[in-house]
């Protein structure tokens, strides 16, 4: 057996071409451009946060002080103990997790069932009647919510959460989010379910619906964080204290002639806390439902 050793390269031996050599990857401009874009923007939004959480450990009188003390000088820990003997703070955050809860699971069995009809069942009529409803996003609140109020009075639900829950149970956009969502499911999987003698109620339930996780995380949190922030539908419907959400509470430590603003800011921290909990555990579905509800 014979071994054959080449001989070493000469020491003058020409470099090989640019185009072979290897290559480190740098950067482009553009990329770093967006990254410092996109750090700006992030601090803009974190900055009102960071002062909230700020003022929330100070007194009255240091929350508005020129120039803005982001770390306070003496941290007042107190304030998020006084809060909940200053106001029924336990009452008012139930009230939200309950009407919040009963609502987006509302919004979410009635706005997939009727994207179901919407998407995978034909019927004279259909898309036109989809864009009628959809429309209906366009009208602003201010323009029905008298006749709202009237309808509500008339059956004796004002000062009720069910008047509140039986007016956010449908959503037009809830609607429209689960439709494109539906589209990006072949159709072939519903008719193949039709075929074997599965009904229209057993497709959208034991189909639809777990195909959806995306869509649904995506639409439940959307609504979750609206009803939990509305602030003028309780203002409204709700006149007993007991009712009232934890942004109408916030509401009563604004006096006639002053403001208790450190309590407010103490009071805004503890009722953020519950959405950045629900965002956190569902970013991963809602990121992937909102980028997908557009394709087809």
């Amino acid at each position: 057996m014979t071994l054959t050793v080449s001989p070493p390269a000469p020491a003058d031996s020409p470099a090989p071409p640019p185009d072979q050599r290897p290559t480190r990857e740098r950067p482009s401009v553009r990329l770093v451009l967006a990254y410092l874009l996109l750090i700006v923007l992030s601090v803009a939004v974190l900055m009102p946060f960071a002062w909230m959480v700020s003022s929330s450990l100070k007194l009255d009188a240091e929350v508005f002080s020129v120039p803005i003390q982001w770390i306070p000088a003496e941290f007042h820990w107190d304030n998020f103990t006084k809060i909940w003997d200053r106001i029924p703070l336990a009452t008012y955050l139930w009230n939200s997790v309950f009407l919040s809860v009963t609502i987006t699971v509302l919004q979410v069995l009635t706005g997939s069932f009727a994207a179901y009809g919407f998407a995978k069942v034909r019927f004279p009529g259909r898309d036109a009647l989809f864009l009628a409803y959809l429309a209906t996003i366009a009208v602003p609140w201010q323009a029905y919510m008298v006749p709202q109020y009237i309808i509500m009075q008339k059956v004796g639900l004002v000062n009720t959460h069910l008047s509140l829950i039986l007016l956010q149970a449908f959503s037009a956009f809830g609607v429209f989010l689960m439709r494109q969502y539906y589209l990006t499911i072949p159709d072939e999987l519903s008719e193949a379910a039709r075929l074997d003698g599965l009904s229209e109620y057993g497709i959208w339930a034991r189909i639809m619906l777990p195909l959806s996780k995306p869509a649904l995380a995506s639409l439940a949190l959307l609504t979750f964080v609206h009803t939990w922030n509305d602030y003028m539908g309780p203002f409204i419907y709700l006149t007993d204290n007991k009712l009232w959400t934890i942004q109408l509470g916030l509401r009563s430590f604004v006096g006639l002639y002053d403001a208790e603003y450190a309590m407010i800011m103490t009071g805004s921290v503890l009722s953020v806390l519950p959405i950045l909990v629900i965002f956190l555990l569902g970013q991963k579905y809602f990121v992937q439902g909102i980028a997908t509800s557009g394709m087809k």
